[in-house]
């Protein structure tokens, strides 16, 4: 072709073109909106013809919403066959020239599943390039570890994970994985941030290392992150895989017992945190009891280490201020109004059973305010530090004998800025907690049967969650004082720990009704019991 990739004769049919081609991409967050416009950013040329490979930035407007923008790695096509493959795969951006002489169509495809666009961007980053675009540069940064990961000087197998959110991943022959963030904002990805700061500024090892980023600055403005490279971990899947496994064994073993029925846990978690596990929950729960416990221990670890800074403004833990507990509190009744008003309007169109359960949650809504007012009414001593942010089993690898942390972007909803406030580390534990309930629940619903059989499963998945639970406390509570950032006493970090269990409930009760109203019980049970906890625990 002849036309130039930054040709205004082009740049306009590749606008008209992109709207449909976003649409088709399973990683693209705005397909719930109308498309109203798009506009070409910037493009950084990465390797000259034939098959170009380029660097797209481009922001999306809507209909309603703010704009987003998007990093799209493209190649163009000199092969037929190639090109033809790229369309049927649906990660061609087809262009058409029609009141060009010389050709009447070019096409794009996604770079990253094609030939050696990812071997490209490894040498960019070890070689600490500098790619120029039209108005800013592509930049990549290798660390101290980069050689060490890299291992000798030959080229690596790649392969693309099939498992897409908001970034794409690639394997470099089981030594290295590069993500590559789609949806780009201002500011360095927590990702690169906090991987790169456990990396190089302290002992936890529970991490995928870091070995590069790459980076998009442009003038004076803060860079954006558009890729990591971090060590790749062997595994044998997630925790949470391994933790259904687990759950189905407990199952099988339970209700094959004639002898015992699920008798309720004496006691709240944080109370049989406390304690020794009865020999009758470790001989049922089985050895996830002690997987729990490793899974505490890194929990903390990684608490501790993200803590452990006291110079950089970035990680310094820092104080529970007025203002910042009455901002929580305004976050937290908007979002308990808005979700108890959604459930009491589609509570008619549950089962029966969640019917009950809703109405039990709905009458008790004078509790839940109480019990959220408590955060303006605390004097906390816990402090604020760097966390997950979007902490559950899905976000830990098992090894076979240990557990690795990985995905630190935090929720893929919120702003960049929200992603790195700094929270209370118990908030990652809530998440776990309530992973935790998701993953016994998962399985009995699987397990289905008869009304008895229901009834049975509920009962044994309340009992495994309160035991699981408290173990995983009880080893998290343990190694976290050697950190200074839990509340003091036991009464304050009773009350931190039950409000970000409600709220983390709260927050699952209006993503069930809005996505899947069969499992809205797991939120409800979990509000519940929280509340029945407090209440048990006043009483002790």
């Amino acid at each position: 072709m002849v036309l130039e990739v930054h040709d205004s004769r082009l740049l306009g049919p590749v606008i008209q073109a992109l709207p449909g081609f976003l649409q088709r991409q399973r990683w693209f967050a705005g397909k719930a909106k109308r498309i109203s416009g798009c506009q070409v950013l910037d493009i950084i040329p990465v390797r000259n013809r034939p098959d170009a490979l380029y660097f797209f930035l481009v922001r999306v407007e809507f209909a309603g919403g703010k704009p987003q923008t998007y990093a799209l790695p493209l190649q163009e096509f000199s092969s037929p066959s190639e090109a033809e493959a790229a369309d049927a795969a649906g990660v061609a951006l087809k262009i058409d020239l029609e009141d060009h002489e010389d050709a009447d169509a070019v096409i794009f495809g996604d770079a990253l599943r094609l030939r050696d666009f990812p071997e490209t961007m490894l040498a960019v980053i070890g070689n600490d390039s500098k790619l120029a675009g039209m108005s800013g540069e592509l930049i990549g940064v290798s660390t101290s570890a980069f050689q060490s990961l890299r291992g000798p000087d030959s080229r690596l197998e790649t392969s693309v994970l099939s498992i897409e959110q908001s970034n794409t991943s690639i394997v470099f022959g089981r030594r290295l994985i590069l993500k590559i963030f789609r949806l780009l904002e201002e500011g360095i990805n927590p990702e690169i941030e906090i991987c790169s700061f456990l990396t190089e500024r302290t002992s936890f090892s529970n991490v995928a290392a870091v070995a590069g980023a790459l980076e998009y600055r442009q003038d004076e403005k803060p860079p954006m992150s558009l890729g990591v490279l971090q060590a790749f971990v062997p595994n044998q899947g997630d925790a949470w895989k391994f933790t259904l496994g687990a759950v189905g064994t407990y199952f099988d073993r339970v209700l094959e017992s004639t002898s015992s029925e699920a008798a309720p846990p004496a006691a709240p978690r944080l109370v049989l945190s406390g304690e020794k596990p009865p020999p009758a929950a470790v001989e049922r729960v089985g050895s996830y009891l002690e997987s729990a416990e490793l899974l505490g221990r890194r929990t903390a670890e990684l608490h501790v280490a993200l803590a452990s800074e006291t110079r950089d403004p970035a990680f310094a833990p820092e104080p529970f201020t007025p203002q910042y507990l009455q901002s929580l509190h305004t976050s937290m009744m908007g979002l308990m109004q808005q979700n108890l008003k959604l459930l009491g309007d589609r509570s008619q169109d549950l089962a029966r059973e969640d019917r009950d359960l809703a109405g039990l949650v709905l009458r008790h809504e004078r509790d839940l305010r109480s019990r959220l007012d408590r955060v303006l009414d605390s004097k906390t001593t816990g402090l604020r530090t760097r966390v997950h942010g979007d902490y559950h089993l899905g976000q830990v690898l098992y090894t076979g004998s240990d557990f690795v942390i990985i995905d630190f972007e935090g929720e893929p909803a919120r702003p960049l800025h929200e992603r790195r406030e700094k929270r209370s580390p118990l908030r990652d534990v809530a998440g776990m907690i309530r992973s935790f309930h998701y993953a016994v629940y998962t399985v009995a619903f699987q397990r289905g049967g008869g009304e008895k059989q229901k009834q049975d499963l509920d009962a044994w998945a309340r009992y495994w969650h309160t035991y699981v639970s408290a173990a995983f406390l009880k080893s998290y509570l343990g190694s976290a004082l050697r950190g200074s950032f839990l509340p003091k006493g036991p009464d304050e970090l009773r009350l931190a720990l039950d409000v970000l269990l409600l709220e983390k409930a709260i927050y699952e009760l209006g993503y069930e009704l809005n996505n899947r109203p069969t499992w809205v019980r797991i939120p409800l049970e979990g509000i519940v019991q929280t509340l029945a906890d407090q209440a048990q625990i006043t009483t002790v």
